[in-house]
């Protein structure tokens, strides 16, 4: 069963800085990483322990391109009191889409080795040519998709 969690290797990753959510860069010789959404089937084991995006259980169909969508990434990441987070600048959005018993997003850095960042269990959800529509919450502490405390 897939778990909503910030992946473990994704803390440690930060703290080698591989990743850069910013609307700027701080590494030497970089730009700005490139982080996607994958959606994933309800039978994933997709949690904490995750390290990378991969195939395996990803969904497939009518309307989605395997490796999901690019990430809008026009808010930089801030903090408030002890809590560091970041949330997209726009929502995720498959149209003429078709799946089954999918529940998951893995939020990872496409840049860098597609290595994971995040694990969204969101319960199951069937839709038949249609429109999905992830609604990113406000990039607030408290309430932004991703959160560092």
């Amino acid at each position: 069963m897939n778990t909503s969690a910030v992946c473990t290797s994704f803390k440690v990753d930060l703290l080698n800085a591989y990743h850069c959510f910013g609307t700027t860069v701080t590494r030497a010789g970089t730009g700005a990483d490139t982080f996607k959404g994958a959606l994933y089937y309800a039978t994933g084991s997709l949690g904490a322990a995750t390290t990378a995006y991969s195939t395996t259980s990803e969904v497939s169909g009518a309307g989605y391109t395997a490796g999901g969508q690019t990430i809008t990434n026009a808010t930089a990441p801030t903090s408030s009191g002890t809590v560091a987070y970041w949330t997209p600048s726009a929502n995720l959005s498959w149209t003429s889409f078709s799946a089954t018993a999918f529940d998951t997003l893995l939020l990872y850095n496409s840049t860098n080795s597609n290595k994971a960042v995040a694990v969204y269990q969101f319960g199951s959800q069937t839709v038949s040519s249609g429109t999905f529509t992830l609604t990113m919450p406000a990039n607030a502490s408290g309430t932004a998709l991703l959160q560092l405390s």
